[in-house]
């Protein structure tokens, strides 16, 4: 009875750890038992398949603290019995029953004492601890008891580690912690020998222990484990994919592109040799049932490689256009297994799942599961909340974790455990978007959990379903795909114009969208309106979809900290500086001008220049994403690439740059398909913000999703012609609305209106018309005071003519004030009337409500609420006119970035808006930063030298201050 990490704030070793541990002890099998859940069983399989060791797979049953039983499974139906078991409590929230159901293939072990022997089952056993063996004397019988010592510890060191973790899990002071909530100190792992001598008196509990696991085992193939046929048989599914690849391709290409015949035939040859038919199927069913609901999508990852997924409309990057290879995707060499990226809007990915649960069935489906661990930050603060350290300590124990631990024992102490403790798995959730299809029941493989989400979700992670032979759909979601469908929908609500968003090709000609992005507008963009993004994309002057696809992965951090991106830019401006140390270099890399930008690069350049096969060269394209636990396998292709160049008679000098540059892209590197599928959406963005600006603007607005905060996006389109108005009763939607150039503000944005009191005035207003003027909205709309007050500061009544003040006293003195309930009258009877003071209208006071209730003001500028009038010696519009020139600007606040330079310093990028809207970049080095530090959000003055890179104009920063603002009167 072994626990790993995997019994959550239990369990003090991984998998990997125990199974080593017992093979070097001499143990032969291994019954991984871990408390009410079988996540860690595939990676029991494989680690005692290494140590050559035998499985057998468990779980321990717990209400809580209470041990109800333990459970074996005899083979890989009892596993599954197991699992459905575990699904079942799981997905009803029930607790677990205090006996086990008559399982078939599964041997169940209750606690000593627990129950009479006489009342157990055949396959129900009586376990039996070191710490009870004196009480057997009274026991007539030993036939249906085992020897059952638990095992949760290496090492004695490890009770403290396991005392920490479980006051953690309980939320309790470590001096709280009950005894029953934590394991006895003796589940030590000993050795076998030790084991049985501690039961040398009953021999026969060792004996019947030993014969019950070996009638215990599990095995894992290495067959797919996917839905293995969409239509029903083999055959279908291949001639199906073969017909709707060749209708795909006269709509993608006409019918008499041969390149494209070639490649199909070739793609198809390849999927059905890998039994990928079903595979290939499935996602293009998702992606029809999303496009008859109206959904859009994209369609991404190392699957963008593929025509046949182009044809299907699975993606809408063209491969032949990019020369992008089938391989990359899928090969016979690939060490790992292909998944499709599917994207759709945030709005909508929950139907689509929805969809699949129901199409495939739920016995079939679930999302895949993933695991959060304890980090440093993370387990730090945990620890130190045990201990009992106030507030304070522990906010300085965090942020200098070192420093606290030499000033005390304590603090040595703490920080030694969250050593211990760092990368220990803490709770279970949710893969950002894998989806698996099995043919099998999905409990033959998982025990699932349900996460607030909704749907069933493995217990296993991502590492453990590839071991097991699935091959994962992702269904992911992003804002950038939300804010084109609304554009889309309110181009054809307002204009009338219905426009295919998939026709991309017809985009990266349009001369409207190659000046947008040759100007870097791109504010609103999928992926390209970051500060780092337009300063690249002015850099490179790119006006074009490869530039685009090569801007899209150079962006990435490994590429940019290398110093690569600086170099591939010098090197696109100059191309006739390139010198390539080899030919064969020449060959595969002329494209990105001799610099690896892209996982195919690594690839190329690990397979045809060094000689690595496609397997090892596939290990390497895996590390760099991060989809590897496994180091050793990475460490062994280190080694190789080397040998490789020496064997190749490469210099050294050569080699180690080449390293270098693939390093760079650990965990941060994109493939082309990727890049390209990116810059797709990018293109459609384009489209829509180039013929359609303030529809765009507005849809993004809605969405939320942007890089921004909400205000750059208004001031955005104020810039595109817009004029904003304050949200109003007669004319405003809950979400932002459009009207000609007039954007209305939606309710959503005014902080603390109730969304349920927005709902019933809209309504009453689209069943009987606009609201005459305060009383009219009054009389018919059930309201509480503080609700309609916040709609009177909001502006939502400015329609009146009156001032915020006379509508503040007229709804106060309102005998209905405060009520909830209106009588339905036939007649409207007039409500009393009051002569009102003359009240002073103040902009400025509107504007600091407008920045209370909104985050930002809207009658004004920030820059119209200075004191100064004062408002810059530059402007952005003159920076590429100004090089060289010292001068002060000012500037809102936008976003700022703080990196460290290589010596370890910290400098900052920022960015403002200055009084006219537009947009400038800023860099602070280390020593004005420290000197003169951001103070908060606002509008600063800034002096500084204007310096530019590749057409990049930027203020070097010397000196700023933080502005101040009026005073309300």
């Amino acid at each position: 009875m072994f626990h790993s990490y995997n019994s959550l704030c239990y369990g003090t070793m991984s998998v990997d750890t125990l199974v080593d541990r017992a093979a070097d002890l001499g143990y032969g099998v291994l019954p991984l038992t871990d408390i009410n859940t079988t996540m860690g069983v595939p990676d029991l399989v494989f680690a005692c398949k290494r140590r050559g060791i035998r499985p057998v797979a468990g779980v321990e049953i717990r209400n809580g603290d209470t041990l109800c039983y333990t459970a074996w499974a005899r083979n890989n139906r009892g596993y599954g019995e197991l699992n459905a078991f575990l699904t079942q409590h799981n997905l009803s929230k029930q607790p677990y029953p205090a006996s086990a159901p008559p399982w078939e293939a599964v041997a169940v072990v209750y606690p000593f004492g627990s129950r009479k022997p006489s009342g157990l089952r055949e396959n129900e056993y009586l376990g039996v601890r070191f710490s009870q063996l004196t009480k057997l004397f009274r026991c007539p019988s030993l036939d249906r008891m085992v020897a059952l010592q638990p095992v949760t510890f290496a090492t004695a060191e490890d009770y403290e580690v396991h005392r920490n973790l479980r006051a953690v899990d309980h939320n309790v002071l470590l001096s709280r912690l009950e005894p029953q909530s934590c394991a006895a100190p003796d589940e030590l792992l000993l050795p076998p020998e030790r084991v049985r001598a501690a039961y040398a008196l009953y021999p026969e509990l060792t004996a019947q222990a030993e014969a019950l696991l070996a009638s215990c085992g599990i095995d894992f193939d290495d067959k797919v484990k996917n839905r293995r046929c969409f239509t029903g048989n083999v055959y279908d599914d291949r001639e199906l994919l073969r017909k709707l690849a060749f209708d795909g391709m006269a709509y993608r290409y006409g019918t008499t592109n041969k390149e494209a015949y070639r490649r199909i035939e070739k793609e198809l040859d390849i999927i059905e040799k890998m039994d990928f038919c079903a595979y290939f199927l499935i996602a293009w069913d998702i992606v029809r049932y999303a496009l008859s609901q109206g959904f859009y999508h994209v369609g991404r990852g190392s699957g963008a490689n593929s025509v046949v997924a182009y044809c299907l409309r699975i993606t809408d990057v063209d491969p032949i256009e990019l020369d992008l290879y089938f391989e990359r995707f899928l090969n016979p060499k690939r060490a790992g297994a292909p998944d499709f990226d599917l994207d759709f809007s945030w709005k909508e990915r929950d139907a689509v799942i929805d969809y699949i649960f129901k199409r495939y069935g739920r016995e079939h489906t679930a999302l895949l599961g993933a695991t959060v661990t304890f980090q440093d930050r993370s387990v730090l603060r945990e620890l130190g909340k045990v201990h009992g350290l106030p507030k304070g300590e522990i906010d300085q124990l965090v942020r200098h974790p070192e420093g606290f631990a030499r000033q005390s024992a304590l603090g040595r102490q703490l920080f030694g455990l969250s050593e211990r403790i760092h990368d220990f798995p803490c709770q279970r959730s949710i893969h950002a978007g894998g989806v698996l299809i099995s043919e099998a029941p999905i409990t033959d493989h998982a025990a699932l959990d349900l996460p607030p989400k909704g749907f069933p979700t493995t217990q296993f992670d991502m590492y453990a379903a590839e071991k097991l032979g699935f091959e994962k759909l992702d269904i992911l979601s992003q804002r950038g795909i939300a804010h084109i469908r609304e554009a889309v929908a309110l181009v054809r609500r307002h204009r009338g114009v219905s426009i295919d968003i998939h026709r991309t090709e017809a985009f990266k000609e349009d001369p409207a969208v190659k000046q947008l992005l040759l100007a870097a507008e791109t504010t609103g963009c999928f992926y390209i309106e970051s500060p780092a993004m337009r300063s690249l994309l002015r850099k490179l002057r790119c006006s074009d979809y490869r530039t685009l696809v090569a801007a899209s992965s150079i962006i990435r951090p490994g590429v940019a900290r290398s110093g690569m991106m600086r170099e591939y830019i010098r090197r696109f401006h100059h191309p006739e500086t390139v010198r390539y140390p080899h030919p064969l270099l020449k060959e595969l890399l002329e494209e990105t001008y001799g610099v690896m930008i892209y996982q195919e690069d690594v690839l190329k350049v690990c397979h045809h220049f060094v000689g690595l096969d496609l397997a090892d060269a596939d290990v390497l394209r895996r590390m760099m994403g991060h989809k590897m636990r496994d180091k050793s396998a990475f460490e062994a292709v280190t080694c190789r690439f080397f040998e490789g160049c020496r064997a190749k008679g490469y210099p050294e000098a050569l080699a180690q740059e080449l390293w270098r540059q693939i390093e760079s892209f650990s965990g941060y590197s994109f493939s082309k398909a990727h890049s390209a599928s990116y810059a797709v959406e990018s293109y459609q963005s384009l489209y829509l913000k180039s013929h359609y600006p303030l529809e765009f603007q507005v849809a993004v607005i809605n969405n939320f999703g942007g890089f921004y905060p909400t205000w750059f996006y208004l001031n955005e389109a104020r810039r595109l012609g817009g004029t904003l108005h304050l949200p109003c009763v007669n004319h405003s939607e809950y979400m932002t609305s459009l009207d000609g150039t007039t954007l209305y503000l939606g309710f959503v944005h005014l902080q603390g209106l109730e969304r349920s009191f927005a709902a019933r005035f809209l309504a009453e207003r689209a069943a009987r018309g606009p609201f005459a003027d305060l009383d009219d909205f009054i009389a018919r709309v059930p309201f509480q005071l503080e609700q309609l007050v916040l709609l009177i500061r909001g502006g939502a009544f400015a329609f009146t003519g009156c001032s915020k003040a006379a509508l503040l006293w007229q709804a106060h003195l309102h005998k209905s004030h405060g009520r909830m309930e209106q009588l339905e009258t036939l007649f409207r009877v007039a409500g009393p009337t009051f002569e009102m003071p003359d009240f002073e209208h103040d902009a400025l006071r509107d504007a600091y409500d407008e920045l209370e209730l909104y985050g930002f003001p809207v009658t004004l500028t920030w820059f119209d609420m200075l004191q100064t009038r004062f408002r810059g010696e530059l402007m952005a519009s003159q920076l590429l006119q100004a090089v060289g020139r010292c001068g002060r600007m000012l500037g809102r606040l936008v976003t700022v970035k703080y990196v460290r330079t290589c010596k370890g310093e910290r400098m900052a990028l920022g960015t403002f808006v200055d009084a006219a809207g537009d947009t400038f970049d800023t860099v602070h080095f280390p020593k004005t930063l420290q000197e003169w530090p951001f103070q908060g959000d606002g509008v600063y003055l800034l002096l500084g030298v204007v310096t530019e890179e590749f057409g990049q104009a930027t203020l070097e920063v010397q000196k700023m201050a933080l502005m101040p603002y009026q005073s309300k009167k």
